[in-house]
């Protein structure tokens, strides 16, 4: 079966990285999977172009020069260092794109592909680096509040097709239950992370919120036996365990005191019913027709005093907690 042009630049990519010189056309067309299934000559130098041209309009910087030991062949290679990114910035919602792209490179599908690229160079008298290509799971993603590890597990667990079992409990003020599942899917819903498969031990469709998994999870019996049966909508399953373990919050209508001029992000959601002078500041008061949900939650914390719950008092409560462990002077569970 023809080599995808995907899977063939990224080869190409990772054979460019690893190498220590500049790898000639002629090794990179018998060496490097994809360029092989070219018939000619002519046709694998028609795609090697094609494919130069479409990695540096990608912006990667592809370089030429001197094959060692040799004064007229040239050679290609990728500049490490000017493919490297530098710091970068990313909203709560970007980094957790980032953090399932990274965990699902990790896992063994894509971890073969490109072990077994690298292989196939070695194999081709190809001197590449021991471990060219680095990839780590970025660590404090909003959400999980630790369970990173918990989450590159559930993530490789769901593309590999295999239980799972862990210990978990449904609250703070509950204990562990141990649980053995048959992975879906693990989505986001309300800034907060959620596995939705298969309970084996309470033959039921069964969603977890991840933070609450304790991190000596272990995946269970044969890769490819298990997975979510056909349209399976996984999101949709997950917001519904989610608005069902809080039947209230949706009909909670919030008020919040927000002062003179500022949290403008929560203006543009509520209503204004009344002004309000406290604490010698002037302000207003703001009715927001929605439940006490973690995005509200964490926008209302966001303004520290320039917003103050007034209703319901479950949401008040929640939002001193996160504003005292913030400031390191309460309890952080």
């Amino acid at each position: 079966m023809a080599t995808q042009k995907v899977e063939r630049q990224l080869n190409l990519v990772i054979a460019l990285l690893s190498t220590h010189g500049y790898l000639t056309a002629e090794k990179i067309h018998r060496s490097v999977t994809g360029y092989a299934e070219c018939a000619t000559d002519e046709a694998f130098a028609r795609m090697f172009e094609r494919d130069k041209g479409e990695l540096r309009d990608l912006g990667i910087p592809l370089q030429t020069g001197k094959v060692a030991g040799s004064d007229t062949v040239e050679g290609y290679r990728i500049n490490r260092d000017a493919y490297a990114l530098p710091d970068i910035d990313l909203t709560a919602q970007e980094a957790a794109a980032v953090a399932i792209a990274t965990a699902l490179w990790q896992t063994p599908e894509w971890a073969t592909v490109t072990e077994g690229a690298l292989l196939k160079l070695r194999a081709a008298g190809v001197d590449v680096d021991a471990d060219p290509i680095p990839f780590s799971a970025p660590m404090g993603l909003p959400g999980l509040r630790g369970a990173e590890d918990v989450l590159a597990v559930l993530l490789a667990a769901v593309s590999a097709g295999q239980a799972v079992r862990f210990r978990h409990r449904s609250s703070p003020a509950v204990p562990y239950s141990q649980r053995t599942i048959e992975p879906w899917g693990v989505v986001t819903v309300g800034g907060r992370w959620y596995l939705v498969g298969h309970d084996r031990d309470r033959e039921d469709v069964r969603t977890f919120r991840v933070s609450r998994i304790r991190s000596d999870i272990e995946t269970v019996g044969a890769p490819g036996a298990v997975g979510p049966p056909p349209g399976t909508d996984v999101r949709a399953i997950a917001a519904a365990a989610v608005s069902a373990a809080e039947p209230s919050a949706e009909s909670v209508p919030v008020r919040v005191w927000v002062a003179d001029g500022r949290a403008n992000s929560l203006r543009r959601i509520g209503t204004e019913v009344a002004d309000r002078v406290r604490a010698g500041r002037p302000g207003q008061i703001l009715e927001i027709d929605t439940g006490p949900r973690e995005s509200l939650l964490r926008d209302i914390a966001g303004h520290g005093a320039d917003a103050v719950v007034l209703a319901p008092s479950d949401l008040r409560e929640k939002v001193l907690t996160r504003l005292r462990a913030a400031a390191g002077t309460g309890d952080r569970r």
